[in-house]
């Protein structure tokens, strides 16, 4: 490809993911989705606008390297030692299982063994890219199925090099496969010695290069290193045929408590995003639509059956793997798809004779029909599936026994926890409300009496005592369910004295349209900031009590402006316009308040 070609070439990738993805972001498909139709329609299937897909795939998956890397990076050794039982009890069961019930199928329609092995084997591996995507895109991965797919992925980018080993002992003419005995035995021992090697340079060589080049100054040097060192450790796994994503997620562990670590990701992040958006364009890329369009019925069919198999042996052995009820669907879905290792390991049956060609073709056209649509049946999930698990899964209220404490709080998290255990020391009775299982199971270790139950609800209030207390907390953090339970207690126990937590001025505001005074609500964060601002402040040189003061003519500032502002806060024009004023008084005032000092110190020297 000549310079004109790659630039063209990169010129077609780039408009293809600005129009693709943001579309697809716009109609909630998700990135990944728009990056493979982006793929789909300039491959060499569609437009034919790019034709080199298997260069492009193999240069791209660069990308995954990188991931996995920055994902080395957020695990510490110690983390990456609890996460043992995930990696290696929960992947080996997933591939166990995967493998044996798609071979099996596969050998019900025909297959002879041998391909029906590599089949469930290959196909048992999943997509890193797409699934750990799709985590970090819905914020999963601290939940149950996210740690549990963390750990399966893992454990197949390490059995994949096994795997790939197995094959020619699979072939027809095995005997002369293992005739390389002590070639093997060398592969091994080379093997052994670059993960040795990169464990050794991570933990000794590599910081102290960096805290060379960090000296510098020099910006550009600590990427070029941080891409170096990546592309090396790469290679050199690569040279020895192990996964290059693996060894550089054993780098990125070894800096995982370096004080480098935040600047290697921030370097390493934008190749990381490009090349990622690049791999899975290459996918979409690779559909052949040709046996797609000779076949169709047979292909879905397998896709279907394929992704289906996979789906309801990750479901079935999601609640052995501690993933919430709620979430069994959603863990089985996120890891159904077929994996990046797939095609490495289909390419290489079928150069030992293990696979014909058109069987291959098939193999690898499922495995990229099932990355397209993972996106799309987790998007059906969220939108048919979700709500009624949801409901299912709720746990249902505590029978509420005690309902005659003086004080009701609705909603435990952080806000009102403060608040509570400032109430349980005085001894004052308090009943709570929180509707989150885990919260409160966690809580009560502690002593805390909290039921389950949506707070937001007149009946559960009812039965907690609400007609019978003082004063009711509402500690709620969503905006609308926060407003709509004081709309409904104001209406239906008027004289309960209502406290509140506010998000903001905003909410400030509607607080006030309903009766709620300055004695009753507490803006989260004003507190904090302004306590924060008089530490700084004395940081920079003020003396103790000047900081307070300053602080605290700030606050009835504050204060008196939100009473100025109230009676306009629909009128964003005229809002702006005080809110300006009110800005140019304050540094008025303070400025008045210097020029009296600087006076009063004159006098006192003269």
């Amino acid at each position: 490809m000549n310079q004109h070609d790659f630039l063209i070439a990169l010129l077609v990738f780039l408009v293809a993911a600005v129009v693709a993805v943001p579309v697809a972001r716009r109609f909630q498909l998700g990135a990944v989705l728009g990056y493979l139709i982006a793929g789909a329609a300039i491959g060499p299937f569609a437009l034919r606008l790019v034709t080199n897909v298997e260069s492009i795939l193999h240069f791209s998956e660069f990308g995954v390297v990188l991931m996995m890397f920055v994902i080395g990076l957020e695990l510490e050794p110690r983390k990456l030692k609890a996460l043992k039982q995930s990696i290696f009890g929960y992947g080996s069961i997933q591939m166990a299982a995967c493998a044996l019930a798609i071979g099996i199928v596969a050998a019900l329609f025909g297959a002879p063994w041998q391909v029906a092995i590599v089949a469930g084997l290959g196909l048992a591996l999943s997509s890193t890219a797409i699934a750990f995507a799709t985590l970090a895109e819905r914020n999963l991965m601290q939940t149950g199925a996210g740690a549990a797919s963390f750990g399966i992925l893992l454990f197949q980018d390490i059995a994949a090099i096994p795997m790939i080993a197995l094959l020619p002992l699979l072939a027809a003419d095995g005997a002369g496969a293992t005739a390389h005995g002590p070639e093997n035995w060398q592969t091994a021992a080379k093997a052994v010695a670059v993960i040795g090697a990169v464990v050794v340079g991570g933990r000794y060589l590599v910081r102290p290069a960096l805290r060379v080049i960090a000296r510098t100054g020099m910006r550009e040097m600590f990427t070029a290193f941080s891409l170096l060192l990546v592309v090396g450790i790469a290679l050199m796994m690569d040279a020895v045929g192990l996964s290059m994503a693996l060894g550089t997620f054993v780098a990125g562990v070894l800096l995982a408590d370096s004080e480098y670590r935040h600047a290697l990701e921030a370097d390493i992040e934008p190749f990381k995003g490009l090349l990622l958006g690049l791999f899975f364009m290459a996918v979409g890329m690779s559909i052949d639509f040709g046996i797609l369009a000779q076949q169709p019925g047979k292909v879905v069919g397998f896709v279907a059956a394929f992704v289906l198999i996979k789906t309801a042996v990750l479901t079935l052995l999601a609640k052995r793997f501690r993933v919430s009820r709620g979430q069994w669907l959603l863990f089985g879905l996120l890891i159904s798809q077929g994996g990046e290792f797939a095609f490495v390991v289909f390419a290489e049956a079928r150069t030992v004779g293990l696979l014909p060609k058109e069987t291959e073709a098939l193999l690898v056209l499922i495995v990229a029909l099932s990355m397209v649509a993972t996106p799309l049946l987790l998007l059906l999930f969220d939108q048919l599936l979700a709500p009624r698990l949801n409901a299912m899964s709720k746990r249902p209220d505590d029978e509420i026994t005690n309902h005659h404490n003086p004080v009701l709080i609705a909603g435990f998290g952080r806000f009102g926890q403060i608040i509570g255990r400032l109430l349980y020391a005085q001894g004052i009775g308090v009943t709570v409300l929180d509707h989150d299982p885990d919260q409160i199971e966690f809580l009560r270790q502690y002593g805390f009496k909290i039921f389950y139950g949506d707070a937001t609800r007149m009946d559960l209030l009812e039965a907690a005592g609400a007609a019978e207390a003082k004063i009711l907390i509402v500690a709620i953090e969503d905006l609308d369910d926060n407003l709509g339970l004081i709309d409904k207690v104001r209406h239906r126990w008027p004289d309960l004295k209502i406290y509140t937590r506010a998000r903001h001025v905003s909410h400030v505001y509607q607080l006030m349209d309903r009766g709620i005074d300055a004695n009753s609500y507490e803006r989260e964060m004003f507190e904090g900031s302004l306590m924060l601002g008089r530490k700084v402040l004395e940081g920079l040189g003020f003396d103790r009590v000047e900081a307070r003061s300053v602080a605290l003519r700030f606050r009835r500032h504050n204060i008196e402006a939100i009473d100025r502002f109230y009676p306009y806060y629909k009128d964003q024009k005229t809002l702006v316009s005080m809110a300006k004023q009110a800005r140019d008084e304050l540094e008025e005032m303070f400025r008045q308040d210097r020029d009296q000092r600087r006076k009063q110190e004159d006098a006192e020297w003269s």
